[in-house]
């Protein structure tokens, strides 16, 4: 086993008592001595399987107990989880599998479907690559994010990384602490809902509450029957709760905070209106972790001011984080982002006299929907993959938009939908396709990527 991540997990279950809840979802609280049991029983079939110290597993399983318990589980055998998000269709899955050649794949025979509730338990299935190869690097934590070539970012994370994030978590003003509970609406596969939700909760006491649906009337129920503490989501979750008709009595309810996208401060007034309370804000990267966080919303438009023990610089108008331990990527797959301890965010920004981050866009392709990152030019790969198309520029304003060039007999917009919907997590596909002739260059014969001249052009609009 490796000590380090054996201690690791270790350490979150050791810091309360069994008894308290940990996962909580509809009646039934889970507690944290239930979930260790399970995590300890999914280690033993694990290793009977094979899977030990530095061996390389892909996880993808829906958000759920199992999720949580069996990504413990990997761990306190020293495994490197490589977390992929279930929405993902088989054809990307097995593109991240040719990048990072995993041992193992546990997942629950589930890929690219987006279950309509919330299911505590899902059957788990373990296979094994005969060409699969071991971990090299210490990190046992790996994601995937976009990256601005339309190839997917390999980022690595070790137990002495997780560790330090979650004691940052621990030292913001206005955290869940021991005995309260965390409406976790914020996706258990990234960093954000991950860290911040279900490992922070484990070493703080918290209990996570999980909404059995996506709708309103769900989310506040739930927050209801639970009396909960302190929301994590995403800006997509504080618009649909604004829409809700009847708001149920929160008497508990002291904090609300987004990630994973910058709220758009109309969407903070609504809430802030029909609830009572502001929205705060938790900013960071999957390669750094959280960077900045304010719990209240009262330093909008600032994200608040860095995390303890985060050093960042404003270099050529773009936010840098140091990060003295070396480069997080793995695979090489992380282009020039990172240098001589610096790690560039390609996010926009500038630091206030006081030190607050306020972030003014982003200086790349990425663009965050629903709390999840999208590359503008995968989805353009994706599209122009089908042999009838001649070229693509994809846009967002609001929504996602493809514009396509085809020949005079070529695929329509509704054939493309459904080659990309073949192709793409459901959350990357253009809300619209636009079909063109041509598409509009500059006098260099550059493509032309704004949304106006690219919509003039358009036969449908």
């Amino acid at each position: 086993m490796s000590a380090p991540m054996r201690e690791f997990v270790d350490t979150l279950f050791d810091a309360h008592p069994d008894e308290l809840p940990y996962l909580v979802h509809g009646d039934h609280p889970v507690s944290r001595g239930e979930v260790r049991a399970a995590v300890d029983m999914e280690a033993e079939v694990f290793a009977g399987h094979g899977i030990g110290e530095g061996h390389t597993v892909m996880l993808q399983i829906p958000p759920s107990c199992t999720q949580i318990e069996v990504l413990l589980a990997l761990w306190r055998l020293g495994a490197q989880v490589m977390l992929v998000d279930h929405r993902l269709k088989p054809s990307e899955v097995d593109a991240l599998r040719s990048l990072c050649h995993p041992q193992f794949l546990v997942d629950s025979g589930t890929a690219g479907r987006s279950p309509l509730k919330f299911e505590p338990r899902y059957e788990v299935i373990t296979s094994r690559y005969p060409d699969g190869r071991p971990a090299t690097t210490e990190h046992r934590l790996v994601q995937f994010s976009s990256g601005s070539t339309g190839l997917p970012k390999v980022i690595g994370r070790t137990a002495a990384s997780l560790s330090a994030e979650i004691e940052r978590f621990t030292r913001i003003e206005g955290m869940p602490v021991v005995g309260e509970r965390v409406l976790l609406l914020s996706s258990t596969a990234h960093s954000f809902g991950l860290i911040a939700g279900v490992l922070h909760s484990l070493v703080a006491g918290v209990a996570a509450v999980f909404a059995p649906r996506v709708s309103a009337k769900d989310i506040l129920g739930a927050a209801g029957r639970h009396d909960v503490h302190v929301i994590f989501g995403t800006p997509f979750h504080y618009e649909l709760l604004s829409t809700a008709r009847d708001l149920p009595d929160l008497p508990a309810l002291r904090a609300a905070v987004s990630g994973g996208e910058i709220m758009p401060p109309q969407t903070a007034e609504r809430f802030a209106e029909r609830f009572g309370i502001g929205v705060g804000e938790s900013y960071g990267t999957t390669e750094t972790g959280f960077i900045a966080m304010e719990m209240s919303g009262a330093s909008r438009p600032s994200v608040g001011r860095a995390a303890p023990g985060v050093l960042l610089r404003i270099r050529d108008g773009e936010l840098d984080v140091h990060l003295p331990d070396g480069s997080p990527y793995l695979h090489g797959s992380g282009g020039d982002r990172y240098a001589d301890g610096w790690l560039r965010t390609h996010d926009r920004a500038e630091l206030d006299p006081s030190g607050a981050v306020r972030l003014l866009g982003r200086g790349d392709s990425l663009v965050v929907i629903g709390g999840l990152k999208v590359d503008l030019t995968e989805v353009e790969a994706a599209l122009c993959r089908h042999p009838g198309v001649s070229g693509a520029v994809v846009v967002h304003a609001g929504a996602t938009e493809a514009y396509v060039s085809v020949a005079p007999d070529g695929p329509s917009a509704g054939e493309l939908l459904r080659w990309c919907r073949d192709r793409l997590a459901d959350y990357k596909v253009p809300r619209v396709v636009h079909v063109l002739a041509d598409l509009p260059r500059t006098s260099n014969g550059k493509l032309v990527r704004r949304r106006d001249a690219l919509l003039a052009r358009a036969p449908d609009r």
